[in-house]
């Protein structure tokens, strides 16, 4: 009696049993997995820094050449709500300054046609973090570090005081 060799079925019948099971623990996982696009984060060198829901500091951070030399303010702020509110931005050590927002509005600092945002002096050198406080005419009131630095990008020399 002469026998034919049998194929081998069993790698392909696992094969076709293994891809239902691995599409399944692929869409378990996709599933549980956060939208990472929804979460707030400042995009560049600055930090963000919330008040509110509606009413925040949008990448913050100062420009200036050496501890103690005058500094500029840039980033944005936005005001999300039905109401015009003013945020007092203050670096410690120096003079804060006010800036208005109208309901809806968002405005961006030491840019054109933005809003001026000049500091007498910083006390921290370029490369390190300063204390600023946010508050709003709301009443809210928040601290961050944000970052302090010099002109050697070329994206921020022409910001130096």
């Amino acid at each position: 009696m002469t026998s034919t060799p049998s194929r081998l079925t069993t790698p392909r019948r696992s094969l076709v049993l293994a891809i239902p099971a691995i599409v399944a623990g692929v869409l378990a996982v996709s599933a549980c997995s956060p939208i990472t696009t929804d979460i707030a984060y400042s995009p560049s060198d600055g930090v963000r820094i919330n008040l509110t829901d509606e009413v925040r500091g949008l990448n913050l951070l100062i420009i200036s050449a050496a501890e103690g030399e005058p500094g500029t303010l840039l980033g944005g702020m936005a005001n999300d709500s039905d109401e015009p509110v003013e945020i007092t931005v203050a670096p410690e050590g120096t003079d804060p300054i006010d800036v208005p927002l109208e309901a809806g509005e968002t405005v961006y600092l030491s840019v054109d046609n933005g809003f001026e945002a000049q500091f007498g002096n910083i006390d921290v050198p370029p490369g390190g973090t300063i204390s600023v406080t946010l508050t709003s005419s709301t009443g809210e009131t928040q601290t961050a570090e944000v970052p302090v630095l010099n002109g050697l990008l070329p994206e921020y020399e022409d910001y130096l005081p």
